[in-house]
């Protein structure tokens, strides 16, 4: 397809992204061309737009951002089996390389030579986008778009929650940012006991209550080991969800843990923690599970499942619907906090 199309795009180093005319990408031979129906704004995204750190040292502007997409597809590579125009798709963002240890057993979400859509190649934040016909996923037409271009992110919080035993257990999720959200709607809709959910900003700890948690915490008023300690008669949760990214807010839920549970940690922490692995996990018996992506494509058939079948409903998460051209808004409520997940429609 010849012509030229709208793109947000990181023009240069530096804070902020333009929305331009670019040219709409050509097709290889084991690609599709979509055309971008709804698409959402991730954390990695915002890091990119804010330019912390970690964007200055892997990011290489002029560089189309985004990865969470659905839509249709319109061009098929010459190499192509299995997809046609008109096929409803979403797009699992990390190009793996299929060779590495951990792609040949059945790992391929731990590749060791990954890339990803809308970091280290051109992303979704556009009418069109180019990617490898390896990278999609089918979705059910009865699917809504905004709901759909969410998978991704959803399948971060599958593969955290259902790490684990949840059915009839208790939980805590801590930072309740999109991610933890969707946890606690996982745990819910799969029969956890009683989900706390705690975090510094009250206007996501709503949405977490719309999500199932029966009892919500504000860290910055209230002592969270005492308050749930006391709620559990001293006994504390089974499972600890950790995607905060902050070292006090790991040690609490540690300390929250009971013997023999279990912890699912998502975050990435801005630098070292010291832990007292001793007396908070040794003595305690605890299994810990770092989490990374989605795994390939186990996870995005759960995440399909829980979705099509209306057992986790995500309505309450989606705060924000804009035309793209009004990205700037997102990314501003972003940066407030005052949102769930933010969807943009080219």
């Amino acid at each position: 397809m010849k012509g030229k199309m709208k793109a947000i795009v990181k023009n240069e180093a530096g804070a902020g992204a333009v929305l331009k005319e670019v040219k709409i990408p050509e097709v290889g031979p084991h690609d599709v061309l979509v055309e971008a129906e709804a698409v959402s704004i991730c954390g990695t995204d915002l890091h990119i737009y804010n330019w912390d750190n970690w964007s200055a040292n892997r990011i290489k502007p002029p560089l189309i951002i985004g990865h969470e997409i659905a839509g249709k597809i319109v061009e098929v590579g010459g190499e192509v089996e299995g997809w046609k125009v008109g096929d409803y798709v979403s797009v699992e963002c990390h190009k793996i390389c299929g060779q590495c240890y951990q792609c040949r057993t059945g790992q391929a979400h731990l590749c060791r030579n990954y890339s990803i859509l809308g970091v280290d190649f051109d992303g979704v934040f556009a009418d069109y986008v180019r990617v490898p016909a390896t990278n999609l996923w089918r979705n059910k037409e009865s699917l809504p778009s905004e709901v759909a271009s969410l998978q991704d992110p959803i399948g971060n919080a599958v593969l955290t929650t259902l790490s684990h035993d949840i059915s009839t257990k208790t939980v805590i999720v801590m930072g309740c940012g999109a991610i933890g959200m969707f946890c606690v709607g996982i745990a819910a809709a799969v029969g956890a006991e009683k989900i706390y959910a705690v975090d510094v900003n009250d206007y996501r700890l709503g949405i977490a209550e719309k999500m199932g948690a029966a009892v919500v915490i504000n860290a910055l008023r209230t002592d969270v080991v005492d308050a749930i300690m006391e709620d559990t008669g001293g006994e504390g949760v089974d499972i600890l969800l950790e995607m905060s990214g902050n070292a006090v807010a790991l040690k609490n839920g540690l300390k929250l843990v009971k013997n023999g549970g279990s912890v699912s940690l998502l975050s990435v922490y801005p630098e070292e923690v010291c832990i007292d692995l001793s007396n908070d996990v040794v003595f305690k018996g605890l299994t810990i599970k770092g989490i990374t992506g989605r795994r390939m494509w186990d996870t995005w058939y759960k995440t399909a499942a829980l979705l099509n079948s209306g057992s986790l409903d995500v309505s309450p998460i989606i705060t924000h619907k804009l035309p793209m051209e009004r990205f700037e808004e997102g990314f501003q409520a972003m940066n407030a906090g005052e949102c769930g997940k933010v969807i943009l429609y080219p």
